[in-house]
């Protein structure tokens, strides 16, 4: 078994860097390889990054250093073994410049190995564990880093006078994020913390809900995987805990923008922290939403759909800068890259090829008759405070 995995090991080798060789010949087209859950329970993850990225092509035009640009998108259905092999197969057959998407850690970590061997740039459009851009020096982030968003909303929650919270969050890489950032800073800020974990896939929400009625704390802050939150929020109210006084924070996977409206009263007076809302009051923000839903009739853009704008733009940017050359060129390209985004403010940090950006606080408050992550404070350049740490 050892030999034949060090021979099959060898021989993914070999093909990986013929399709370096064969991508290193003059092509007339881009070719992006976009993998992304498209059906299973994280489907809107999937949607929303795809709606994003051909909106940005409708935009800007689809052709890039006088090359014209391919999207080909597929469906890896949230399972990492075939996030891997759809990759291997873009790029050895479909010999793409760069593979993008990546709506869930495990996917982006599975990858990361194959974009390395193939001196591919890979752009994680979604997936927010810290650890991902240090599994491969090919990948850039344009979306979000968990630490990034609990951290400063720990310290946040600590200001305001709470000082007892119980965390629940998804038993996995960003869920553990969160739960050790926010509690981190919640503690330097003089609050008590108790942590739960919820299966990944199909969780049932209620027995972990029943503790927190029984612990009564201030605040409950919960993480779930964007389109999750609905699901949470059904429990919360047949559990009675929307009566008990226990305040419902969270990151904002909880009030997604794609899932929000149909929350209902529910989510009102939510306090989240997110990098974006598609009520974000920017001129650039009002001609995404107004693009997106144009494009998309009656899909409002969410976080995951910025994130597959932003790294449309950063590859759009970047091979314009390399003259469609993609490789280890591309990715030093995108490198300190900054721009305006629907957003606000970002850039890509030159030596985590993370992305830095502002935090918002936001409330659920009802606009012109439809529920909205309204933002009322800004924690500006925010970078990674775990790669900052070291």
């Amino acid at each position: 078994m050892t030999i034949r995995r060090t021979v099959l090991k060898g021989m993914l080798g070999l093909a990986l860097a013929a399709s370096v060789s064969g991508a290193a010949l003059a092509q007339d087209a881009v070719k992006i390889g976009l993998i992304l859950p498209m059906t299973g329970p994280f489907a809107s993850t999937g949607r929303q990054i795809a709606a994003a990225a051909n909106l940005y092509i409708q935009e800007k035009g689809a052709t890039v250093a006088g090359k014209k640009v391919e999207l080909i998108v597929k469906d890896d259905t949230g399972t990492a073994d075939v996030t891997r092999r759809i990759a291997q197969e873009l790029i050895v057959n479909d010999k793409v410049t760069a593979i993008a998407g990546f709506g869930l850690t495990p996917l982006a970590l599975a990858t990361a190995p194959l974009a390395t061997q193939a001196k591919t740039p890979m752009v994680v459009m979604a997936a927010a564990t810290a650890i991902i851009t240090e599994r491969s020096p090919f990948i850039v982030r344009t979306s979000q880093v968990v630490p990034q968003i609990g951290a400063p909303f720990g310290t946040w929650i600590a200001k305001q006078g709470t000082k007892r919270v119980i965390t629940i969050v998804s038993d996995y890489g960003p869920g553990h994020d969160v739960e050790s950032s926010f509690s981190e800073a919640f503690k330097a800020g003089g609050g008590q913390v108790e942590n739960i974990r919820v299966p990944l896939q199909n969780p049932d929400f209620s027995p972990f809900l029943q503790r927190v009625a029984d612990a009564k704390p201030e605040a409950l802050l919960v993480f779930v995987p964007s389109g999750v939150g609905a699901q949470f929020m059904k429990q919360f109210v047949e559990r009675g805990l929307d009566k008990s006084g226990i305040k419902l924070i969270g990151t904002g996977d909880l009030t997604d923008d794609d899932i929000l409206n149909g929350m209902g009263d529910i989510a009102l007076g939510v306090i989240t922290a997110q990098h974006y809302s598609a009520s974000h009051d920017s001129p650039e923000n009002k001609a995404f939403v107004e693009g997106f839903k144009k494009a998309n009739p009656g899909l409002r853009p969410n976080f995951m759909a910025v994130g597959g704008y932003d790294g449309m733009h950063a590859l759009y940017e970047g091979l314009k800068k390399t003259k469609g050359e993609g490789g280890q060129a591309l990715v030093d390209a995108m490198k300190g890259m900054s721009w305006t985004s629907p957003r606000g403010p970002i850039s890509i940090d030159p030596e985590t090829r993370d992305i830095v950006q502002n935090v918002y606080i936001r409330k659920v408050e009802r606009v012109n008759g439809e529920l909205y992550n309204q933002e009322f404070e800004t924690i500006p350049n925010v970078k990674d405070p775990t790669k900052a740490k070291k």
